[in-house]
């Protein structure tokens, strides 16, 4: 087994520079707070210059499949990435979610592989209707609450899907006479209800689907559906570690400008040996969430046997540290930093609904325990 690289690539930083430079021009703070406040699905300019014009939507998708042809390496970068800026993009459910289980498909069979090649270009959005809290790494595929009625078409409701709102294209898992499949449902139809729900972070919509007789496309039956789904949820929850990273970053550097150019008693606040303790211990918290995300980083882009290991690892740690920065961003930043005009509540929802997606810490270190055999305590 290759020893993980936790290094980026040179590939990797001009990438990286890529999708900062971009964000910088269309995604800047006030952008985001006024498109959480605008009432669409997503940032539609935003997502066709990220997605279709730079590429990153098929960064996963092979080239013989319309894609670029990269690794969960890439594709981490451009998380950490859209979590520094929060942006109000469709990345993890289309690119990521939507891609990784389509990836566990067929891709030989024409439907598959036109859908990826669409969801590759960026002109298709593609969202996984599963609750966004479904835990990846479960010993079975998540419980199908949608029935596939036996003339091709579904019924039942799913809550919670992540960007629905803005979807063109849902991946239904439904259980039928046929067993346990994944489908494709178009959300134009007049049989498909997505329901917006009232959620926590507003740059990532959350909504409630409701199909009645939706006329579906099979994609895979029992023999790989479970497990396109499952890998689907183990590439998101390793890549979302990215995510909550970038988040992380952008807290801890706004805290220390901030305390830097706050002024109390005639020197910065930042001078003080209290709040420099603080923002130290989370320095090195940031530090180790780097470390454990682009260890699942690269274990995924390998197919590391580990990967489990290392998904859960992250995931466990990234999603504390996370919170725990954006919380210390709002506290530091004093009473400026509860307005609604600062964005540091986007980046504390953000991460406060990123802990909570695809299993919680706690969930993750019960995966945890059993992949390495770890006993609970008893008594």
């Amino acid at each position: 087994m290759s020893t993980p690289d936790l290094l980026y690539s040179e590939a990797e930083d001009d990438l990286r520079a890529a999708v900062r430079s971009l964000l910088t021009d269309h995604c800047p703070p006030a952008a985001v707070l006024a498109e959480a406040e605008s009432g669409r699905a997503y940032d539609a300019a935003l997502w066709r210059a990220l997605g279709a014009e730079m590429g990153t939507a098929g960064l996963l998708v092979p080239d013989k499949l319309g894609g670029q042809g990269a690794t969960a390496r890439e594709a981490a970068v451009v998380m950490e990435e859209l979590g520094r800026a929060v942006a109000p993009v469709p990345y993890l459910t289309s690119a990521v979610l939507a891609v990784a289980a389509l990836l566990g498909c067929d891709t030989g069979q024409p439907a598959v592989a036109r859908l990826l090649g669409a969801l590759a270009e960026g002109r298709t959005v593609g969202a996984l209707a599963v609750p966004l809290s479904t835990a990846a790494g479960a010993s079975a595929p998540p419980a199908a609450t949608v029935r596939a009625d036996g003339d091709g078409t579904l019924s039942g409701q799913v809550s919670g899907v992540a960007d629905a709102p803005g979807a063109d294209v849902l991946l239904v898992p439904a259980a039928g006479t046929d067993g346990y499949g994944l489908y494709a449902v178009e959300t134009a139809e007049t049989s498909v209800t997505v329901e917006p729900l009232t959620s926590l972070d507003l740059t990532r919509p959350l909504a409630t689907v409701t199909l009645t007789g939706a006329p579906a496309r099979r994609l895979a039956g029992p023999d790989r559906a479970g497990a396109a789904i499952g890998r689907a949820l183990l590439t998101g929850a390793g890549l979302l570690a990215s995510e909550q990273l970038g988040v992380a970053e952008w807290c801890l550097t706004e805290t220390v400008r901030h305390t830097k150019e706050r002024h109390q008693f005639g020197r910065p606040i930042g001078s003080f040996q209290a709040l420099k303790h603080r923002m130290a211990a989370l320095w090195l918290e940031l530090v180790s969430a780097r470390a454990t995300a682009r260890y699942a980083a690269d274990a995924l882009a390998t197919d590391s046997p580990d990967t489990p290991v290392a998904v859960a690892v992250a995931q466990a740690h990234c999603a504390e540290v996370a919170v725990h920065a954006a919380e210390e961003c709002v506290q530091l930043h004093g009473g400026i930093g509860m307005t609604w005009e600062h964005p540091a509540h986007l980046y504390l929802k953000r991460a406060k609904s990123d802990q909570i997606a695809l299993g919680t810490p706690g969930r993750h270190r019960e995966t945890l325990a059993g992949l390495v055999d770890l006993a609970a305590p008893t008594g």
